[in-house]
């Protein structure tokens, strides 16, 4: 089959199963493993050189490795030591002692089981750190520890790769000792060489490619800059991953971290698609259909023993219960960088291939049930902790008598920015907040804030709501915002709700309910660009134009809000308007020439 053909054939199994995966909210990452098992040698057989395509689209690991390395500058990795180091050390032991005594148990050695133990902790970087963008948890707790882990193990590698011959029984002679040392000064000398390199080379090379003005130059550039270093990483005995890594770290204080990052972006995904499908190909389910109950008991144990271990290593982190459950959930597989060790220590001797096949199918499994670990976290996991995590008793709020009184409902970006505001005056405000780690990270600033749920009617009448002159409502879940309003407006009639509208349909549905003043988010700031953007391009009067804008959207808001849910009627409203403003425009526009032919 010629190449071409085989491209057709990876792109249309994609095209076909990742959209119907993510419709059934299962994530491109089942997606694409389904694709690979629907063309693999195992259903369609439409693709047999698995293990050639896997190596090649390794890249896209790669490439994933260095686009997270521009989001990590050097001081905000400094702040990751503690996990990387600590935490991701604790991950990789405690699970290791874990499951030494089965993989001992299981080969009928000690020394192999540890070996296989050890292997066996690592988790895959490629799965965990996308699905962890891909549902924008990365920056959560969970996902900052489950980071900082995945390339603990990704330095791992190294001494492993330098350790494994040891396990063969053979003792090491000077020269092997040797070897080491070089592997070791090959390691350091590259990391010293690209920490010189990005400093005092790339950057003006990069600002001479840039100033040719030739696009596709710069994006060649850019994956040289990767490969180049990766290829580097593997000849100096480090992981291709971890050397992209720190060339995007070291790129990331750089002026042209967006556009590198636009250049490679593309690549990256189809690569890293292309490594799911690659795995989905490579499961053997001859081997599974040959003895599936010591494969699935293999794969149950490595993902049973890894959850466990991640559990315990969560509570220590600090996590709370759902993020302990998310991150034992984002990281029970075991990884792409098992198929090197174990690959590695069969050509030097130390196991066999009778031992390592099935290991290899199980590792396959594994990585490919992680996204349906992640399913069963967000479907049952998160929403069984939520509801027996007893919530935290809201905060006893003192009983002061400024006046007049304030209560803002929601402390995040907006109302702290009120909040502020009336303090610069001298206006006593009581800010609540339903987030109890956002109200202990807000207090660390100096703001008074209390814990407690704006919607319960206890919390309340503590804030001073019947004695209060003004409720300001910047609760950014709608539906929270409008139980919100209700509850206010139901139980203190003459308080002035002051509130905040995510959109359109937001602001609709909190006029209906009598609040006395709807700001939309964007609206303001928009308005005023419009100016901006007016006065830029000459146009006189522009101050008159945006007001009559607003004043003809505002009415157009308040003739739709008895309409809201007949998506039919409204869309009419708004076509009216539209009309409407088009013809109030062109008169202004006709009245204006007038007078420009008058003068």
């Amino acid at each position: 089959m010629s190449m071409l053909a085989e491209v057709i054939i990876f792109l249309a199994a994609a095209v076909v199963m990742v959209p119907l995966a993510r419709w059934a909210g299962l994530g491109a990452v089942l997606g694409f493993l389904a694709a690979g098992v629907l063309i693999g040698p195992w259903v369609l057989g439409l693709i047999d050189d698995v293990y050639t395509i896997l190596h090649f689209s390794e890249l896209g690991v790669v490439l994933l490795l260095f686009l997270i390395g521009l989001e990590l500058k050097p001081s905000r990795l400094w702040v990751l030591r503690r996990v990387v180091f600590f935490i991701g050390s604790l991950q990789m032991l405690l699970t290791t002692l874990l499951l030494w005594p089965l993989a001992g148990w299981w080969s009928g050695s000690w020394g192999i089981g540890l070996l296989i133990a050890v292997v066996l902790s690592l988790s895959s970087t490629a799965m965990g750190v996308q699905i962890l963008a891909e549902k924008k948890q990365l920056g959560a707790p969970h996902g900052r520890q489950a980071f900082g882990i995945l390339l603990m193990q990704d330095i791992a590698v190294i001494p492993l790769l330098a350790i494994i011959p040891l396990f063969a029984g053979r003792e090491l002679d000077a020269g092997s000792d040797w070897s080491i040392a070089v592997d070791i000064a090959q390691a350091a000398a590259l990391i010293g060489g690209l920490i010189l390199a990005g400093r005092f080379l790339l950057r003006p090379t990069l600002r001479a490619i840039a100033a040719t003005g030739v696009p596709e130059v710069f994006v060649a550039m850019a994956l040289l800059v990767v490969l180049g270093t990766a290829a580097l990483a593997d000849y100096a005995g480090l992981s291709m991953a971890l050397g992209a890594f720190l060339a995007g770290v070291l790129l990331a204080d750089s002026e042209y971290r967006h556009e590198i990052e636009a250049a490679i972006d593309p690549f990256k995904g189809l690569l890293l698609g292309l490594f799911f499908i690659a795995v989905g190909m490579s499961i053997d389910f001859g081997r599974v259909m040959a003895s599936p109950l010591s494969i699935l008991a293999l794969v149950g144990v490595i993902m049973l023993v890894k959850v466990a271990a991640l559990l315990v290593v969560g509570r220590f982190a600090g996590l709370n219960r759902s993020s302990t459950a998310a991150l034992a959930m984002a990281l029970p597989q075991a990884g792409e960088f098992a198929f090197i060790l174990f690959a590695v220590a069969v050509n030097e001797g130390v196991m066999s291939a009778a031992v390592v096949d099935p290991l290899i199918v199980a590792v396959t499994i594994s990585m490919a049930l992680t996204p349906l670990m992640y399913v069963i976290n967000d479907k049952l996991l998160q929403p069984w902790l939520a509801s027996s995590e007893p919530e935290p008793e809201p905060d006893r709020i003192p009983d002061d008598h400024g006046e007049p009184r304030v209560i803002i409902a929601g402390f995040g970006r907006v109302g702290q920015i009120v909040g502020r505001n009336l303090s610069m005056l001298g206006i006593h405000f009581t800010a609540l907040d339903n987030n109890p780690v956002h109200v202990d990270f807000v207090r660390k600033f100096g703001h008074k804030i209390f814990y407690g749920d704006a919607n319960r009617l206890d919390v309340l009448r503590s804030a001073g709501a019947d004695k209060a002159s003004l409720f300001i409502l910047t609760i950014s879940d709608p539906e929270r915002s409008i139980q919100t309003a209700q509850m206010v407006r139901r139980h203190f009639p003459n308080l002035r709700i002051l509130a905040r509208a995510r959109n359109r349909d937001h602001a609709m549905e909190l006029m209906a309910l009598g609040v006395d003043e709807v700001i939309r988010e964007t609206w303001l700031s928009s308005l005023e660009m419009a100016r901006t953007a007016l006065r830029s391009m000459g146009v006189r009067k522009a101050d008159r134009y945006v007001d009559r804008f607003s004043d003809h959207d505002e009415a157009t808001l308040r003739e739709q809000i008895e309409h809201r849910g007949d998506h039919e009627r409204l869309a009419r409203i708004e076509r009216k308007s539209r009309e409407q403003l088009e013809d109030l425009f062109a008169d202004d526009r006709r009245l204006l020439q007038e007078g420009k032919d008058s003068d």
